[in-house]
Order: C-alpha cells, then structure tokens, then sequence
C-alpha cells in the first residue's frame, strides 16, 4: 500500500471529527495496515480521552521541538492485525501557547510529512480552520475531508469550513456527513450514528459485530478517502463498497 495521509476537519465543534478520526484508524489497522494518528485540535485535546493512559510527550512537544515523535507515539493495537499509534494533544496551557505559532505549526507539519514515510496511512483530527496548526496540518496531507453532522447547522458550518478552507488554498477534497440520519447534508460520504459513545468503549471498529451499519460505513469512507481496497468482513458478508483504487 503506497502511503496515504489524510486530514478529517471538523466543520464545527462537536460533530464527531476525533471519534470519527479513531475509528478510520482502527478499521485500518484491522485490515492490517501501519497506521498513525495526530491529534491538531490543541485547543479540545479530546483524542486523550481515547487512550485511557498517562500522556507524558504529545503532539504540542513535537510542535514545540521538545518531544521527537517516536516519544509522542502511543500503541493502541491491542489484538489488531496491523499497527495503531496515537500522537494526541495534551499539554499545561503555556506549552499550547507555543505549540500555536506559526514556527511550531510548520514543525507539526514537517512531522506529518514526515511520519508517512514509515507507515502505510497518517490520519490527522483538525479543528475548524482558525489556528496554524490546523492550516499546517491541511497543508501537509494528500486528502482534506470536511466532517460535519447531519443537521441544518452542520450544512451551515459546512459551508463556512469550505471557504475557511479555499482562503488558505486548500480546498476539501470530501465532505463527510456524521451521524446521519436525516439527510439534512448533501455529503460524498455517510456515517451513521454509533450505537457506542464512551470513549473508553471504542474503537468499535477494532471488534465491530453488534455495531450495526456503522463500521461498515467507515470502512467504505476510508476505502474511499484514501483510495484502497480493504477487503475486510462484516457479519460473515463481504465489504462492497466504492473504491477509488487498490492499495
């Protein structure tokens, strides 16, 4: 699998970009492939939530030159076929200060670059475009998908990230309407609502019987970002979905 990287842009706050970000990375590392994921929302630091363990370096060290990122790195594989570390956000309120100039922001970015050179997929959760880490991290990857809910206001916040994100030249590649149901948002992409919402519970996508339409649906949105075929297996049916190409 040529190496593919890949920003999931929340349009607003609280439509689901980190859960959603975790799960992508999960429903790869099930297919067995080497995948990173950098938290870029500083400000929410919610990708924390996710690892239920003590976080000594993060992504504001590695932005601020005070962590290398094998020391920001942590494994959330468990019993998955592949590899899933996590780099995410949590840092005393001084060293996210730092970590948001714009000389920290293009180091972030730099090392986005650079992790895709050892992995098969680097997935990064990004805020709404407001901050120089999240234009950094837009800047650095080969997709941008625009993740907001399926409600009138996710159409309006929708609207407004895609011109945030055509101001820094940068335009979405995808939009990805979360949480769907009642098709408020003309989207590329859907995903139901999970039936699972403690952060300790998931990914459900690592183990995904039970779960419903939802794993299935992000498996066919990271077949489609990222242009692979995962050719992964649910309820004992083979994944039919649109695939861009093969990996």
């Amino acid at each position: 699998m040529t190496t593919r990287t890949l920003a999931l842009v929340g349009a607003a706050g609280g439509v689901g970009t980190t859960r959603l970000t975790v799960e992508c990375a999960a429903t790869l590392a099930r297919a067995g492939r080497d995948v990173v994921v950098v938290d870029a929302a500083f400000a929410t630091q919610g990708m924390a939530a996710y690892l239920g363990r003590r976080v000594d370096g993060d992504a504001t060290a590695l932005a601020t030159g005070a962590a290398q990122i094998g020391e920001t790195l942590y494994e959330e594989s468990g019993h998955l076929p592949g590899r899933l570390a996590v780099c995410p956000a949590q840092a005393p309120f001084e060293r996210l200060a730092h970590a948001k100039t714009p000389g920290a922001a293009e180091r972030l970015g730099d090392h986005i670059a650079a992790a895709s050179l050892g992995h098969d997929a680097v997935l990064v959760d990004v805020p709404p475009v407001a901050a120089n880490q999240a234009v950094a991290a837009v800047e650095a990857v080969q997709t941008v998908a625009v993740v907001t809910e399926d409600t009138e206001r996710g159409v309006r916040a929708l609207a407004r990230q895609r011109e945030r994100l055509a101001d820094v030249d940068r335009p979405s590649d995808c939009a990805v309407a979360n949480r769907a149901g009642d098709g408020f948002v003309d989207a590329d992409l859907t995903v139901p609502e999970s039936g699972v919402r403690a952060p300790r519970s998931c990914p459900v996508c690592a183990d995904p019987p039970g779960e419903g339409a939802f794993a299935p649906a992000v498996a066919e949105a990271v077949e489609t970002l990222l242009g692979v075929s995962l050719e992964l297996e649910f309820g004992g049916q083979g994944l039919l979905t649109r695939v861009v190409g093969t990996g």
